[in-house]
């Protein structure tokens, strides 16, 4: 809708005070976060919350911030980034997170286009048993950003050295301590009253393959998505306690952290999900805390199956999971073999919420739902109030035929699809999806850009993974299959990748045996044509292949590499591949 209308147009709201004072009013003190890392864990109770914001946003008013200013966290997931994050937003501050494992590069194409005027940061960080500084990354990013006057850096790993006047920059660079030494401690919590649709966060697209689009949103549409999700679909109560594995980087950080709208507890973990006692450290982690949603990504559940982990009978710690009522994943689509693996190995009386929605929205296109059955591989049902249709290449609308479609501002998302009946553009989301017209769930089947279209028959990458998954979990460890199609080729070819497991051998054999299964189970025409060997596949900061970079690599497009690929490194190995081939 373009103008876009003016919704609850008079009123008035402030996005943290909604987080702070939920409606279902919550004990004072009560838990509203459980702080985590791999080998810590400290409680932050709603009075202790509210406290903590009340001395930040004072700390940030001395420093001169003020209404539509930006505000950025180079953060790990902790306290005290939701401290910043709400102290910065009662004040009508926007807030913009990257997390500490995002490279300068991808920093910086991000930051610069926004110019916060304050950053926060990390003196140092651990993930997967190590410390690693921060010191470096920030020295450069702070020499690159004029906007920032002031740096603030929280001391999340108690005595690990931090020269703070070896930072080139003219900011004024200081301890947490010294910040709030300058602040009117005496200065009460309040919250300054905005119009439903200022703005209160700034998230990126992924940028793989070119700089990443700062998008903005509002307050009020923000937490009306987030709360209808937490209650209605995902069934959050108050008093529980919901944990999404994830930085503050991605749109889930955000979603998480809203849960503090409807009274839950929220779980901030910052480490690597398999420490300190591998594949156990997460289902361990629910039954210490108590959490009963468990939010995760489809990659790290198809580990689990690899792995055939059976919680209950692991030794020499097992785990029941009596908590657990939900879990929800997300960041590609989940095969309907682990959703098998899920019930019969993790819990069988639980909601396995397959969802899928994007940064674009901040929230979700299909949703979970408690009173709906779970059927293997499908995503239970688009979102209330979401208008979510399947379109064909020609623009016809086809949700209710079962056939495959699509479903992605501007020129990018409304010039694809027009309404035939109002003339109106159509958001295009660029989903390839398959709309079930008896259940009214969602198959997704990959991205539509990434479609592969051998001999005209089209259909997505995550088929071709969902048989690798089922049939040779335990010999490969991760593929990416990529439609080839060069100015010089009549046809797309279709080219897999696979990154085999330890102690396992690629060979032509297991070659014909994946073609064998393919063309039986799916059809000849979904038989890769090659398929290969690679030592790595690339993924973006939030856990997505990067299928449309490879693609383009493939086909002979020239892509500057983006600093948003976590491993960009390993692109080389597919540049290469595609001279010699």
């Amino acid at each position: 809708m373009f103008p876009r209308p003016a919704f609850f147009a008079g009123c008035e709201l402030n996005f943290a005070e909604n987080l702070l004072f939920p409606a279902s009013q919550p004990d004072p003190l009560s838990l509203a976060i459980r702080e985590a890392t791999e080998t810590t864990r400290r409680d932050v109770t709603w009075k202790d919350l509210r406290e903590r914001v009340r001395i930040c946003a004072a700390g940030l008013v001395a420093a001169g911030v003020k209404k539509d200013d930006r505000v950025a966290g180079y953060l790990a997931n902790h306290a005290n980034t939701v401290v910043a994050m709400l102290a910065a937003t009662s004040l009508g501050a926007l807030w913009t997170g990257v997390s500490p494992d995002t490279g300068v590069h991808a920093v910086l194409d991000r930051l610069k286009q926004v110019e916060p005027v304050l950053l926060f940061t990390d003196n140092a960080v651990k993930y997967n048993q190590k410390t690693h500084e921060t010191h470096a990354k920030l020295s450069h990013v702070a020499s690159e950003l004029p906007s920032v006057k002031t740096i603030v850096v929280f001391e999340t790993i108690p005595g690990h050295p931090f020269d703070l006047n070896a930072i080139p920059t003219k900011a004024l660079v200081q301890t947490e301590s010294t910040f709030l030494e300058n602040a009117d401690l005496s200065r009460p919590l309040t919250f300054l009253p905005l119009p439903p649709d200022h703005p209160v966060y700034i998230l990126y697209s992924s940028g793989t393959t070119g700089t990443p689009k700062p998008i903005v949103h509002s307050a009020l549409g923000t937490l009306l998505q987030h709360k209808k999700e937490h209650a209605i679909h995902c069934d959050v109560h108050p008093g529980d306690t919901i944990f999404y594995f994830t930085t503050c980087t991605w749109m889930m950080w955000h979603w998480l952290v809203s849960g503090l709208a409807s009274g839950a507890t929220i779980v901030l973990y910052d480490g690597s999900p398999f420490q300190p006692h591998k594949e156990m450290s997460m289902p361990l982690l629910i039954d210490e805390l108590g959490i009963n949603h468990f939010g995760t990504s489809a990659k790290y559940l198809s580990v689990l199956e690899q792995a055939a982990l059976n919680p209950a009978k692991a030794e020499p710690k097992s785990a029941h999971l009596s908590s657990l009522r939900s879990i929800f994943s997300t960041g590609s689509p989940l095969a309907p073999s682990t959703f098998q693996y899920v019930y019969k190995s993790l819990k069988a009386d639980i909601l396995l919420g397959s969802i899928t929605g994007g940064t674009d929205i901040i929230s979700l296109f299909g949703a979970p739902c408690p009173n709906l059955p779970v059927h293997a591989g499908e995503i239970q049902c688009r979102g209330l109030g979401m208008s979510v249709k399947c379109f064909d290449a020609s623009g016809k609308d086809i949700t209710s035929s079962g056939e495959e479609g699509e479903k992605r501002y501007r020129s990018s998302y409304f010039e694809t699809f027009t309404d035939s009946k109002t003339n109106q553009p159509i958001w295009h989301h660029g989903d390839f999806i398959r709309v079930n017209p008896k259940t009214g769930g969602i198959w997704m089947l990959g991205r539509s850009d990434g479609v592969l279209n051998p001999m005209g028959v089209r259909f997505g990458s995550s088929e071709i993974y969902n048989i690798l998954l089922k049939h040779f979990s335990a010999s490969v460890e991760d593929a990416l299959c990529i439609g080839r199609k060069r100015p010089q080729d009549s046809d797309e070819v279709v080219v897999l990748f696979l990154k085999m497991a330890p102690k396992h051998e690629f060979s032509q054999q297991l070659v014909k045996e994946i073609q064998d299964i393919v063309r039986k189970e799916l059809s000849a025409r979904h038989v890769p044509k090659v398929i290969e060997e690679t030592p790595e596949i690339p993924y973006t900061m939030n856990g997505k292949k990067v299928e449309g970079a490879v693609k383009q690599i493939l086909s002979g497009t020239n892509v500057k590499t983006s600093a948003s690929v976590a491993n960009a490194g390993c692109l080389e190995f597919y540049k290469e591949w595609a001279q010699k081939k």
